[in-house]
């Protein structure tokens, strides 16, 4: 019998060295876009988008240890690990080592692997990070007001960024030809919807009220979240269960106002009543269609 570990117990002791060790995470990341052998020109362009969410992340802090001072997030760490852990499987699979996968978010990771494109690096990360979100409610509960309404606002941004390249009608409606090339993980034009430093703080944690935030938020990101993303929430999240065979991110949205360890009845923080004229104008000139690509 092969001494050989299955590629999920090598994927879990990859993770696990580098669990309290910040820097190393971003070093084992950067390595799971070589591929097994150290080379893989068509899969290390991918990696700029992912780079960037997690040198955001440890600029925040939050995958500091909780023995630190301040300690990190439990959530976010947990989060961080998922992706790490599913994209180090991917790479042993790939290298030769077998066993059955840890969860199907392994088997997208795979199809990436075997054809590197925008639409299938969103459908394996966006699979892994939602799968994430479920698993870990519990620790999301644990965290601040201010940082519950902003996991929501990761959420949305990371379904809505797959949805430019993958169903540019429901991102952009009649700028759908636009979708792909803003969306593209591989370009900085890519930015511009996964930048949370627009919008969070880059400390960690937050004090101050979720409405301190709200009103600080610069004007591109309340056009995009509120004018953009917004009004097209619910289609969004029900496109993304689909693509992502997670039909439990529904329970995440309802009635178009994010639910995920946020109140349904504190829904209004999603929905201003008072929306300057650049929203009112993109909600006219943009508004969410009533059909959208369901493939």
């Amino acid at each position: 019998m092969s001494s050989e570990p299955s590629a999920a117990a090598w994927a879990l002791d990859q993770v696990e060295a580098v669990r309290d060790d910040p820097a190393a995470r971003l070093e084992l990341i950067v390595r799971t876009y070589h591929g097994p052998v150290g080379r893989a020109p068509r899969h290390l362009p991918f990696r700029r988008a992912a780079l960037s969410f997690l040198r955001w992340q440890l600029g925040r802090g939050v995958l500091a240890p909780l023995t630190a001072t301040p300690p990190g997030s439990p959530w976010w760490r947990a989060v961080n690990e998922r992706l790490l852990r599913d994209g180090c499987e991917a790479v042993a699979r790939s290298g030769g080592l077998v066993g059955t996968p840890s969860s199907h978010t392994v088997d997208l990771w795979m199809y990436f692997v075997s054809d590197p494109s925008a639409q299938t690096w969103y459908r394996a990360h966006n699979a892994s990070i939602a799968a994430a979100y479920l698993d870990h409610r519990d620790l999301a509960d644990g965290e601040s007001r201010p940082e519950r309404f902003f996991l929501n606002v990761v959420l949305l941004r990371v379904l809505y960024a797959h949805a430019l390249v993958a169903a540019p009608r429901l991102a952009l409606g009649r700028l759908a030809w636009l979708g792909p090339l803003l969306g593209d993980p591989r370009l900085g034009m890519t930015g511009i919807f996964l930048s949370l430093s627009r919008v969070l703080p880059d400390r960690y944690p937050l004090g101050d009220e979720v409405a301190a935030y709200v009103a600080a938020e610069r004007n591109l990101g309340q056009m995009l979240d509120y004018g953009l993303i917004g009004p097209r929430l619910q289609q969004l999240y029900e496109w993304s269960a689909k693509q992502l065979d997670e039909p439990a991110l529904l329970e995440c949205i309802r009635d178009g106002s994010p639910t995920y360890a946020w109140s349904f009845a504190d829904r209004e923080v999603w929905h201003p009543a008072r929306r300057p004229p650049a929203i009112r104008a993109i909600e006219r000139v943009l508004p969410p269609p009533d059909h959208w690509e369901r493939r």
